[in-house]
């Protein structure tokens, strides 16, 4: 059973998403789920959380503050840290409702939210199990490998020239999340896979979905740090899941990453690229073995 639901994250913020209950009486293991960097819940969140709460977990899925569904300005606004403190809202939230157990938490995140539950994991021993999927672990090594050393730098002087801009009462600047025809656009995921993602069919189901993000957000993306939490999460257990041809959230920086964290801790590396990651065979392989690693450590 899933309902529409929504829950203020500590500024008072109000997020919304769904809570997929089962139909027992009694207190369940729950998993918390948000997206990536400007993705919406419709964006196959809902196929992850069917999929757990079959195997009998409560699911809270919430847009990103923002983002969606959820209020907080200026909208397409994505700091990391304020959507760290979002999914610990969400646990307290969830963790007080009467058929959920907050001694069986587990929590999920993928690509930029990915990274999030790294950090969450580290630090909120609320957390019982943790999964990340095709996760980002450093945004400046990441962004190294997306755009040329010559466009960080207009980069950087795009920021700098918003900051003036933002100290003197004007709106914050936006850019693009992917191109739309040319691929010399500037945009924040430059390449070919997020551009298909985006703007392809996944858009009849994502219809709050936007193709704008403020400028900071790409600059707090620079910034982001996530792996240095890694090797903090363990007594936790961690499962990460990667992606052997992904082209935004690369592989090897995720396995390096990996070879940082503590036991208990599993690696699955998928055949296919970063937005392959939600669907088809990879989902078929993927799903379970994440749905098994929280049955595992949660039941």
């Amino acid at each position: 059973m899933r309902e529409n639901v929504e829950f203020h994250a500590d500024d008072q913020t109000m997020l919304r998403g769904w809570l997929y209950k089962p139909d027992n009486g009694s207190p369940n293991p729950l998993i918390v789920m948000a997206h990536g960097f400007s993705a919406t819940k419709e964006m196959h969140l809902d196929d992850f959380a069917e999929f757990f709460a079959a195997a009998g977990f409560a699911v809270l899925v919430y847009d990103n503050r923002c983002l969606g569904d959820s209020d907080g300005t200026p909208r397409g606004e994505i700091d990391p840290w304020a959507q760290i403190q979002d999914y610990r809202a969400a646990i307290t939230w969830a963790s007080e409702l009467p058929d959920i157990d907050p001694e069986r938490i587990g929590i999920w995140g993928s690509s930029y939210s990915g990274g999030h539950v790294l950090v969450v994991a580290a630090i909120d021993r609320r957390v019982r199990c943790v999964v990340s999927q095709v996760p980002l672990i450093s945004g400046y090594e990441n962004a190294r490998r997306l755009v040329r050393a010559d466009m960080i730098a207009v980069l950087r002087g795009a920021f700098d020239a918003d900051r003036t801009a933002r100290y003197h009462g004007k709106d914050a600047a936006m850019i693009q999340v992917c191109y739309d025809q040319d691929p010399t656009e500037m945009c924040a995921l430059p390449t070919q896979d997020t551009r298909d993602f985006f703007l392809g069919p996944i858009l009849e189901r994502a219809t709050t979905w936007k193709n704008e993000v403020t400028l900071r957000s790409v600059e707090m993306f620079l910034d982001y740090e996530p792996g240095a939490y890694l090797p903090l999460i363990t007594p936790t257990p961690l499962m990460m899941v990667a992606a052997r041809d992904d082209h935004l959230t690369v592989v090897d920086l995720t396995t390096r990453g990996f070879s940082t964290a503590h036991e208990p801790k599993k690696l699955l590396v998928l055949p296919c690229g970063h937005f392959d990651a939600y669907v088809g065979a990879a989902f078929a392989v993927s799903a379970p073995a994440q749905r098994d690693w929280f049955l595992e450590h949660l039941t």
